[in-house]
């Protein structure tokens, strides 16, 4: 049975223009047996994909919470599934998060109730992809950039331009690029082309690649038309991406550190670089679903994302950066200060994180192409129109 008091909030303006009433849980009691999640793949590791890396099976001993995994590969995935039902938890990346939060999919966290909140990085407590008029709705999980991985074969030095994805090319080995780069089946990619543009076409006045007028955008369709005839494959699966470049003759692709791990810890040619445009990234945040049925399975469940050990080696598995910055130094799990700077501790400031454009924004008149664009027409690039 679940025993939980809820406290009520204020009413906020969101996105979509609704005002839900927000509650949020004042109290944990009894655990309810059981978590359903819905991740990135790779990220709630019980020892089945290596044994090293476990941060389940112990929870579920302590806490009495069996932990279920539904893995999604991107975050219009991941909003369905919540939108569907049946989930405590999602591991929301920041072009999801104000999505599930303008839906009421969400809702609000009481900190209080999280011992560790304490030791989160002070830049992500308050981001603004978690929070809304100063009312939290997440934990903040992990974080790093979406990086070029290449075959080291093709390239003896790292490539410095995402142009090797984008322009028809030769590539250092003599061959073309034709049928050997991939990319993210997904509509936030539309940010990637325009993260390139800002920096080979400036006059197009470009000042963020989440924020796009009718111009900016077009010119970042174009781009992506113009990459059509080169992909071999539009990826979402990791595991699926990670085949191809060990078999299928990919060399080159936006990517996560996840797989570049993986594929490196088999001993292939693999590395990443972040090209000279930078990058766009993801800080993702553990919020729970508004009707969760196992809310206090769910808060535990919370409070264990952040122990340091668990965050130390789930930096170590992704490739990416702690949450909790203490995880890097305390010798609590595999991370160490070396580790996390070579993950980019440092370049928090440099990436630009995945948030949900709106048709509101900063620059010009205010008027920017709106999310539901991004996916419609993304689909038709995808599919050759």
């Amino acid at each position: 049975m679940t025993h939980l008091k809820l406290l009520g909030t204020t009413t906020l303006a969101l996105l979509t223009g609704l005002s839900p009433v927000l509650s949020q849980v004042a109290e944990i009691g009894p655990p309810e047996g059981q978590v359903n999640i819905v991740a990135w793949p790779g990220y709630i590791e019980r020892g089945e994909t290596d044994k090293a890396f476990d941060w389940v099976t112990k929870f579920e001993a302590s806490s009495g919470c069996k932990v279920n995994v539904k893995t999604a590969n991107t975050s219009d995935e991941m909003v369905a599934l919540m939108n569907e039902g049946g989930f405590d938890l999602v591991t929301a990346s920041g072009d999801a998060s104000l999505r599930l939060v303008a839906g009421k999919r969400v809702q609000p966290i009481n900190t209080a109730l999280i011992p560790s909140w304490s030791t989160v990085d002070d830049r992500l407590k308050n981001a603004a992809w978690h929070t809304v008029d100063g009312v939290n709705y997440g934990v903040p999980y992990m974080w790093g950039p979406n990086v070029l991985m290449y075959n080291t074969e093709v390239f003896k030095e790292p490539p410095t331009s995402w142009n090797v994805v984008f322009e028809e090319m030769t590539l250092p080995d003599g061959k073309t690029n034709k049928g050997r780069v991939q990319a993210y089946d997904g509509s936030i990619y539309v940010a990637d082309a325009a993260q390139y543009l800002m920096a080979t076409k400036p006059e197009l006045g470009i000042t963020s690649p989440y924020e796009l007028n009718e111009d900016q955008y077009k010119a970042a369709l174009d781009l992506l038309r113009q990459q059509r005839t080169l992909v071999s494959r539009y990826w979402h699966d990791a595991f699926i991406q990670i085949d191809d470049f060990k078999n299928e003759g990919v060399v080159a692709s936006g990517s996560w550190p996840f797989q570049v791990n993986l594929l490196k810890a088999e001993g292939l040619p693999i590395a990443s670089t972040i090209p000279k445009e930078g990058a766009t990234g993801w800080a993702d945040t553990t919020m729970m679903a508004v009707d969760a049925a196992n809310p206090n399975c769910a808060y535990l469940w919370m409070e264990h994302t952040l122990s340091s050990n668990l965050q130390s080696d789930l930096a170590v598995w992704f490739g990416a950066n702690p949450s909790v910055p203490a995880a890097c130094t305390n010798g609590s799990g595999m991370s160490t200060a070396e580790s996390c700077a070579a993950n980019g501790m440092q370049d928090f400031d440099k990436i630009r994180f995945w948030t949900t454009p709106v048709s509101n924004c900063s620059q010009g008149d205010g008027a920017c192409v709106p999310y539901y664009r991004w996916v419609s027409d993304y689909i038709g690039v995808i599919g050759g129109r």
